[in-house]
């Protein structure tokens, strides 16, 4: 199983999509401790959404179309009362 994930931080607001073939808690972990050079410095970060796909490729994609323009509205509408009631 392959997970795309958004990571919103909890200081910032600002939103991190990723990939992972693991379990996405233990992927937070790392996000979290610094040891993903992308949100290194960043944290700390919550898991606000998750997907699980049967094959790597459509996990990647995925993740791809999540961090253009598209996908970040994307993101916006499917978690629209997630973010109204955290007044975001």
């Amino acid at each position: 199983m392959y997970y795309t994930y958004v990571l919103e931080g909890q200081k910032t607001k600002n939103l991190y999509a990723g990939f992972t073939p693991d379990d996405v808690y233990h992927r937070s972990l790392k996000h979290n401790a610094g040891l993903v050079p992308s949100t290194k410095n960043r944290g700390p970060w919550n898991v606000i959404y998750y997907e699980a796909h049967l094959s790597r490729d459509d996990a990647l994609r995925r993740e791809a179309y999540f961090k253009t323009t598209d996908g970040k509205r994307a993101i916006r509408l499917m978690l629209r009362s997630y973010f109204r009631k955290n007044n975001q």
